[in-house]
């Protein structure tokens, strides 16, 4: 992907346009829990961050904007962004009348990840009113290595241009300029203005030393000193006769020895705008104001040209609707890219705790022998984050959606995250749901929710991201003109049926990738994943299985059986849909949807053995997958309430089916596991398409309307729309019960049609009143509810447009 503009800058020669993957992913705005913040992919390094506060007035600066937050801002939201570019990001802040505008431009080159460029612009929302803003742009440096800064010290503050310089032994030298912008205006009124006109329009800093680990309380250290400076200088006024704000909330302008945390203060009237350089010292570039004038227009001529190549616009809508839903998706798109985070840390580990009613199991907890919560070795994980405000972190329950929606736009980056997650699976074959990684991740999460348990699953989403790979794989080969069945390959025996280059044709895939290009490639990470994700699929098999004999149940496999462990009285945060309403907790029950996963996830251990010619493993995990199958006709559909259902234990140790109509219902037809001329698919057709049970002029409801819990406790799951499970049931839909011959054929493409416009339509609606995608939709009135920005799993809103599942 070479950018245009790179050839218009003498300075920087065409060779940097020649992009590694991994080099263009070596930095990023990996701190999505800020609204904006970079760093690189190494765990100990360099970390930025902005801050603001509104000098109107004094109660502003304890409002300063820094990590994301609920009901903080109007909105914020990446309009355009790409991962290996950079994009545009525009925040806007009612209470201080700003819109700011930040601009992310990443330059290849050199040996150490290359270079980048930002600029901050901002102006008033409202232009009648005033805009006095307050900006902190800080950096700060962990592990080994040293910064300072270049610039000397005044003790007014500095004119002109700021320099750092620095060095680490994964980014080598570097140096980061900060820089005003043309046309930047200044408060020279107010009470007091003659006392401080000699600092009035300059560059305040400060620089301090922190121990190792802190410098995500960077914003605590900055506005300390502010207070500090404030303190000193306040007392030679009284009240109410004080300086304006803008003069007197300032940083000192000091630099203590051996410091590792710089922050720079520029404070403005009106519209204003500054620009950060970070030049990478192999990469042998000077960048300038021009190339982000010229960089950035052409990045993003060429991101709405690759966006379009991904995510066509639909026929179905009319012409007159293309700018806004094409904006929507882009938005959408963009801050779930714009959302990947970079964690490194250790996480809380519990391998003793489990409720009363999993104690009689006899699987081990871990290999090691320890038990007791306890801190892990330190783990790295680039991931997508389900909500900058409430959710920054890794959920594995939702990234396996998030990957669904990256792969089409870069497959490479996709993988890139799914290869992290991947090896996040121990030796036992486990990963934690909620990947909280060091301090700074817990801090944004109860402790109640913060401890781990190694017997505790959630739905394997991942084998998603793997199934959809291998789909997107084949498409390209297609289009290569090689059959499918001669995609079953020896590569690791020598035998290469595709060019990994002289037949390279355009893909749907927007970002070029290398993996859809190259079998070799595909094979070689298909290969490198399969140990650990056997592991763990054979992890799931042993510690979630449930009992089939021992309460008189009958099927044809004696073994498949699951239920979710880690359960309370009420709720399943195992499986994903927390409060949905289930049966009394017992050793003995049979859950519905984890079975159903065992299914989808078995198809796809048998999918990645037959691409990598593990023919014995292939045809066991089909084995497998028939008996699960097979099983969840035999164990859990009722056939008097014409539906499928969990199944538990009552009081004289019998089994009997726990049946409560809403999303769990629909499990088997949501991973496509009916043949299309099932004798069962008619009855979940209706019951989805029934006003008075799951459907809506919004999307299909969790639960009933029709059932007694609807609405009621936590309303978590028992009502709310969701827009994942909305995404696999149109999926479902699309490609098998609307695609294939059946008796209800006709039926399933009227329904897709109808659902998909139903959830397009209003997700779009609320996105465009409120500024937001929202976790979860009302099922009464298609409100938005609860977290927002939600731009994890809500993003697929984008996809169901684009019809791309």
């Amino acid at each position: 992907m070479q950018l245009q503009w790179l050839l218009l800058l003498p300075a920087l020669p065409a060779a940097l346009a020649q992009k590694d993957g991994n080099d263009t992913l070596l930095w990023g705005a990996y701190r999505p829990n800020l609204y904006f913040g970079l760093r690189p992919r190494i765990p100990e390094s360099l970390m930025t961050g902005l801050m603001w506060f509104g000098t109107q007035d004094y109660t502003s600066f304890g409002k300063a904007r820094h990590t994301c937050e609920q009901n903080e801002l109007d909105s914020y939201t990446w309009t355009e962004f790409d991962a290996r570019e950079g994009g545009v990001q525009v925040l806007k802040d009612g209470l201080n009348n700003v819109k700011i505008t930040t601009e992310l431009l990443k330059v290849a080159g050199g040996e150490h990840g290359g270079s980048w460029a930002a600029r901050v612009r901002g102006e008033p929302l409202r232009p009648d009113e005033p805009s006095r803003i307050s900006t902190i742009f800080y950096l700060g440096l962990e592990g080994t290595g040293g910064v300072e800064m270049e610039t000397d010290e005044e003790d007014d503050g500095i004119d002109g241009e700021i320099k750092f310089s620095g060095n680490t032994l994964q980014l080598d030298d570097f140096k980061v300029r900060i820089k005003d912008g043309p046309n930047n205006h200044h408060l020279t009124e107010g009470p007091f203005y003659e006392d401080f006109k000699d600092r009035v329009g300059k560059t305040h800093f400060v620089g301090r030393p922190l121990p190792s680990g802190s410098i995500w309380k960077a914003k605590d250290h900055i506005l300390k000193a502010v207070v500090d400076r404030f303190r000193e200088v306040i007392t030679r006024y009284e009240a109410p006769a004080l300086p304006d704000p803008s003069f007197i909330l300032t940083l000192p302008d000091d630099v203590y020895t051996n410091s590792n945390l710089f922050a720079v203060q520029k404070t403005f009237d009106g519209p204003f705008q500054f620009d950060i350089f970070f030049e990478s010292a192999s990469a042998k570039q000077k960048l300038s104001s021009t190339t982000l004038d010229q960089g950035i227009p052409a990045l993003l001529e060429a991101y709405n040209n690759r966006f379009e190549v991904a995510f066509p616009y639909p026929a179905d809508y009319p012409a007159e609707k293309r700018q806004s839903l094409s904006a929507f998706s882009k938005a959408v798109t963009s801050n779930l890219i714009g959302g990947i985070g970079y964690f490194y840390g250790n996480s809380i580990v519990d391998k003793k705790f489990s409720y009363e009613w999993d104690e009689d199991e006899d699987a081990p907890l871990g290999s090691d022998g320890e038990t007791g919560a306890r801190l892990t070795e330190p783990k790295a994980l680039l991931t997508a984050t389900p909500s900058r405000s409430f959710f920054p972190r890794g959920f594995y329950w939702d990234e396996g959606f998030h990957l669904l929606h990256i792969g089409q736009y870069d497959n490479d980056l996709s993988l890139e995250i799914l290869r992290d997650w991947i090896n996040l699976i121990d030796q036992d074959g486990w990963v934690g749901r909620e990947q909280i990684l060091g301090e700074e991740a817990r801090s944004k999460v109860p402790a109640e929710f913060q401890t781990q348990v190694p017997n505790y699953a959630n739905p394997p989403t991942l084998a998603m991201a793997v199934t959809a790979f291998i789909e997107r794989f084949k498409s390209q080969s297609t289009a290569r003109g090689v059959p499918d069945q001669d995609l079953g390959m020896d590569i690791g025996t020598g035998q290469v049926p595709l060019s990994t280059t002289a037949n390279t044709v355009p893909t749907t895939n927007a970002v070029e990738s290398q993996y859809l290009n190259s079998p070799e490639l595909a094979f070689s990470f298909l290969k490198s994943i399969y140990d650990p994700l056997k592991r763990h699929y054979e992890w799931f098999r042993r510690t979630q299985r449930g009992q089939i004999k021992q309460y008189g149940r009958k099927a044809r496999s004696r073994t498949e059986a699951y239920r979710w462990r880690g359960r309370s009285e009420q709720h399943v945060l195992t499986s994903g849909m927390d409060d949905y309403p289930r049966g009394p907790p017992h050793a003995g029950e049979l859950h519905l949807d984890l079975i159903s996963w065992m299914a989808f996830f078995s198809r796809t251990m048998k999918d990645i053995a037959t691409f990598i010619d593990e023919k014995e493993d292939a045809a066991n995990f089909a084995e497998i997958e028939k008996a699960v199958i097979d099983n969840i006709e035999d164990l859990h559909w009722n056939e008097a309430e014409q539906m499928y259902c969990d199944a538990g234990v009552n009081e004289d140790e019998e089994s009997y089916h726990v049946c409560h109509k809403g999303y769990l219902s629909l499990f088997p037809f949501l991973h496509s596991l009916l043949p299309a001329d099932s004798p069962h698919l008619g009855a979940i057709l209706n019951l989805l398409h029934d006003p008075e049970h799951l459907w809506s002029p919004y999307g299909l409801r969790s639960l009933s309307a029709s059932h007694p819990e609807f609405g009621k406790g936590e309303n978590y799951w028992k009502g709310p729309i969701w827009i994942q499970m909305n995404y696999l049931a149109l999926s479902a839909l699309h490609k098998t019960y609307a695609a294939q011959p059946g008796p209800y054929q006709s039926k399933a493409k009227a329904i897709y049609k109808e659902l998909r416009k139903n959830v397009i339509d209003n997700v779009v609606k609320e996105y465009e009143r409120t500024g937001y995608v929202w976790e979860q939709y009302d099922p009464l009135t298609g409100e938005g509810k609860r977290s927002h920005p939600f731009t994890g799993w809500t993003s697929l809103t984008a996809l169901i447009l684009a019809e791309k599942y």
